[in-house]
């Protein structure tokens, strides 16, 4: 509390001395990226990258700061290690319900470019939740191991936009529109929507889970019959998943690390690093912070969890977004 205070006394005093400092209290996406060392002494090194969170190329704004998008976050650590040649080997801790369609297909591109470029062994460690565009992104890896309690699946595609043209009708409100075609306010949500507009959005569905139902037969060896269950979008336990294909085995972060040393051919004691953009103190491999010690707010109320997802196409299990 006192930290809070200080610092919102030494902005109030600048902002009176109408002074304007290149100062940074609060580390965020301008910080470069710093190297920490988690474990090991090996020569080779293994980069661990957190994909938390629902994914998104846009990023939040605080009150004295502001947060990466976790799309720019992850890219940009890609980008730094595809430079170093002692990194053979790349986990990813995926703890994600998925996100928006595009955002989802840039991080699977850019994973599968990393891998492509440096020829380094990629193995995705699944915790909490890893359904839907987490799973999409899960796809370039070599091994693909969940946690004993994940959740996964969702192999599927949403459309979410709120519709609130009963609501209109009952207080006696209208919104009109002037459009140069028919179709222009297709899922405006004032109005229901035609025939032909459903047809239309039920037609982008199905190009969009064409895509991810491609990319799952492309990277996964699964026979039909599960296919045709997995298809369905329901999701599955750890155990579940396992059986149906959609993951190699289960097993914990220090399983999958050891599983990636492995892979690439290199000593179990190599080198486990990361990339973030300010110390902590007693750091873990658990620690999915990334780059953001953000501002602190004077009211601190987080409103995401009790709203939708923007209006738009998902990769999404929409239970578990925030």
């Amino acid at each position: 509390m006192k930290k809070i205070l200080l610092t919102i006394f030494i902005l109030t005093t600048i902002g009176l001395c109408g002074c304007q400092p290149r100062v940074n209290l609060f580390p965020d996406g301008t910080d470069p990226l710093l190297e920490k060392v988690q474990q090991g002494e090996g020569e080779h090194k293994v980069l661990l990258v957190s994909i938390d969170g629902t994914i998104s190329a846009e990023g939040k704004r605080g009150l004295l700061g502001n947060s990466p998008s976790l799309v720019q976050e992850v890219s940009s650590r890609l980008k730094k290690a595809a430079d170093d040649e002692d990194i053979k080997a790349l986990v990813l801790k995926v703890n994600s319900p998925g996100g928006g369609v595009t955002a989802s297909d840039i991080l699977y591109n850019e994973i599968l470019r990393f891998k492509e470029k440096t020829g380094a062994k990629v193995v995705v460690n699944m915790m909490d939740v890893a359904a839907s565009g987490g799973y999409y992104v899960s796809l370039p890896a070599d091994r693909i191991m969940a946690h004993p309690t994940t959740l996964t699946g969702s192999i599927g595609v949403i459309f979410i936009r709120p519709k609130v043209d009963g609501l209109m009708d009952k207080i006696g409100v209208s919104v009109e529109v002037s459009k140069s075609g028919r179709n222009k306010d297709m899922g405006f949500p004032f109005k229901p929507d035609t025939p032909e507009q459903k047809k239309i959005i039920d037609d982008i569905i199905k190009d969009y889970a064409d895509r991810f139902q491609g990319l799952v037969k492309k990277h996964r060896s699964i026979s039909d019959e599960n296919l045709k269950t997995i298809f369905s979008a329901q999701v599955f336990s750890a155990q579940g998943a396992k059986q149906a294909g959609l993951v190699d085995s289960l097993g914990y972060l220090p399983d999958a690390i050891k599983e990636a040393c492995k892979l690439a051919g290199i000593d179990e004691n190599s080198r486990v690093i990361t990339y973030k953009r300010k110390s902590y103190p007693n750091d873990t491999l658990y620690n999915s912070a990334s780059s953001q010690a953000l501002s602190p707010a004077l009211i601190n109320i987080d409103a995401g969890n009790l709203m939708p997802p923007k209006a738009g196409f998902h990769y999404l299990w929409l239970p578990a977004a925030k």
